[in-house]
């Protein structure tokens, strides 16, 4: 997923537990939803981490929403911000959807168009799913299971519909060569043979083989409802059509989109979305003081994209207990870290990778990126938040200091005891990048490791860093990335990183190009693993053996200093997004 700036996601993973069980959020912390004074310090710093502030069900109101990064897209098939995930929460319903509550609890995926969890077969292959009754879109029409099928169609049409995840179309095309819908031969423009749709309230989907992250593909927008009759191609997301309890009154690129009430949206029918506001306006500014100015005035009330106050808001808010009360500091599922390259010599020699990681000054590249409010040290390469992940640093990284005596023992071992020369690649237009690569070229003149800092344009990502080829020719031996899960779960964060099977000649993600067979095989065993506990021990042998071979060198655990408006109703972080839950919120004064 794409966090406004670079790939990720922020979606993360505890467990699959699938329940229809309806929610309304965790009741506790906070001062009650209809005591929000709007003075500052109320409800604690970091409170929404873990638990709900200001619990209400008090509607109306405007809830204000300020950006300075505008939406990729409004059609669930193409967007891939993350904030435009959690975003769609308001418009788009899926067959399943990450749960209304709080922190871990909120990685649960619950039915949301489909009555019950899926009827899996023995064989793990196919899932079908009936529908709730009675569902219907903005327009008053019945959504069917048929609507579901050509949402998910939509997306084969890449030539039409890029931009977004196309996990799905690895999944379900299947040597078909299907290539959506507006070039369908099939009357009914329905003939990807992967998904069968019996009747109007029954979806089948089977896999070519077992695949226990498939359900959280069906939780992405990606596998939402498109009404063939209202689409609009390319053009769709300039006014999506809505299954949720909002719809778009107005979409204003670059400056303001505003969503009112659906009538049509049957709160009876869904177990989570509390639509409180009577309006949800996005408002999008390219002056970031004046975003914070605003949200400390309460004038706003979120900053959409949640990365993080800007840095003359950030200081004036630690130094004020009163204003940092009204923050949040949460992992966002991002871990940032610099690639060692084995194509690039000496990197191909293990103990060059051990003397990087010994020399590095970690504290350093943590203020690089903003202090222990910008993240978190650490010593493996999954986030926190996802089961399998645990405190593994058998480099020592986490304690903030270099041991240069490992590192020049290092280096005998690998032939350089004089040290040796190499290239750091970083995104030019990404400052913390620049500023940790700078940070590691520093702490590694210490052991006569010369580095030059090479900063390219980040828009060419997937042809500079992306190309192996590319990563060779220019000698790159470290690269500096962060990354985040598109989907919860151990091989959403790990597989395009460290699965040789993803590496990609251009738009490549695994950028050490490990291809270790064993590591291969324990994804494809914790894909046909149904208990989430022992794909996670898959998940944790995966990240140690990646750890143990010296490939990456983790900065931080990413997070981000954000504030909300005192006057914010439910408000709560969940670990699907890594940031709050927009649907859930409301305002304490009606306004």
């Amino acid at each position: 997923m794409k966090r406004n700036r670079t790939l990720a996601a922020a979606a993360l993973v505890v467990t699959l537990a699938l329940t229809t069980a309806a929610c309304g959020g965790s009741k506790g912390g906070g001062t009650g939803g209809d005591n929000a004074s709007g003075k500052a310090g109320a409800a604690g710093f970091n409170a929404a981490a873990e638990k709900v502030v200001n619990p209400s069900d008090k509607k109306g109101g405007t809830l204000n929403l300020w950006t300075t990064t505008d939406v990729d897209s409004l059609d669930p098939g193409r967007a891939y911000y993350a904030s435009v995930w959690n975003y769609e929460r308001f418009y788009t319903r899926t067959l399943l959807a990450f749960d209304g509550k709080p922190g871990k609890d909120g990685l649960q995926l619950v039915p949301d168009l489909a009555s019950a969890k899926p009827e899996i077969s023995a064989d793990g292959k196919t899932y079908t799913f009936k529908l709730k009754p009675g569902l219907k879109f903005e327009d008053g029409s019945v959504i069917t299971s048929k609507d579901i099928k050509y949402g998910i169609e939509r997306i084969f049409a890449q030539d039409v519909i890029s931009g977004g995840p196309t996990y799905l179309v690895n999944e379900l095309d299947q040597g078909q060569g299907y290539k959506g819908p507006y070039t369908d031969s099939d009357p009914n423009k329905l003939g990807l043979k992967s998904v069968q749709t019996p009747d109007d309230t029954t979806i089948v989907f089977t896999l070519a083989k077992p695949n226990s992250d498939f359900p959280y593909l069906l939780a992405m927008g990606s596998a939402a409802p498109v009404p063939q009759k209202l689409d609009t191609g390319a053009q769709y997301g300039q006014k999506p059509v809505s299954s949720g309890p909002y719809k778009f009154k107005s979409v204003e690129p670059g400056k303001e989109y505003e969503l009112v009430r659906n009538e049509n949206w049957d709160p009876a029918s869904d177990p989570f979305r509390k639509a409180l506001p009577d309006t949800v306006k996005l408002t999008v500014t390219t002056n970031a003081d004046d975003m914070d100015s605003r949200l400390l005035a309460g004038t706003a009330d979120l900053d959409w994209a949640q990365t993080g106050l800007s840095q003359a808001a950030q200081v004036k808010v630690l130094q004020d207990q009163s204003l940092k009360a009204n923050t949040d500091d949460p992992y966002n599922g991002f871990i940032r870290y610099i690639t060692m390259a084995p194509s690039v010599a000496p990197f191909d020699n293990q103990h060059c990778r051990n003397a990087v990681l010994y020399a590095a000054d970690t504290t350093a590249l943590q203020t690089a990126r903003g202090g222990s409010v910008a993240g978190s040290l650490y010593g493996s390469m999954l986030p926190p938040n996802i089961l399998g992940s645990d405190e593994y640093d058998p480099f020592g990284l986490t304690k903030g200091k270099p041991n240069l005596d490992k590192a020049k023992e290092e280096l005998k071992a690998c032939g350089k005891p004089d040290g040796f020369k190499t290239t750091i690649a970083v995104r030019g237009n990404k400052p913390k990048e620049v500023n940790s690569a700078v940070a590691l070229q520093t702490a590694l003149k210490a052991v006569n490791i010369d580095v030059t800092v090479d900063q390219y344009d980040g828009k060419l990502i997937s042809s500079v860093i992306g190309a192996p080829d590319v990563v060779k020719s220019k000698g790159y031996g470290l690269i500096v990335m962060g990354w985040g899960a598109d989907y919860p779960t151990g091989s959403g964060y790990l597989q395009p990183l460290v699965d040789g099977r993803f590496i990609a000649q251009n738009g490549n993600n695994n950028y050490a190009e490990i291809n270790d067979p064993e590591i291969n095989g324990w994804f494809d065993q914790a894909a046909q693993e149904t208990d989430p506990a022992k794909a996670a021990d898959l998940y944790k042998k995966i990240n140690h053996k990646v750890v143990d071979g010296a490939y990456y060198l983790p900065m931080v655990a990413d997070k981000a200093l954000n504030w909300r408006n005192p006057r914010l109703t439910n408000v709560y972080i969940s670990d699907a997004f890594g940031e709050v839950d927009f649907q859930a919120l409301g305002v304490s004064d009606g306004k």
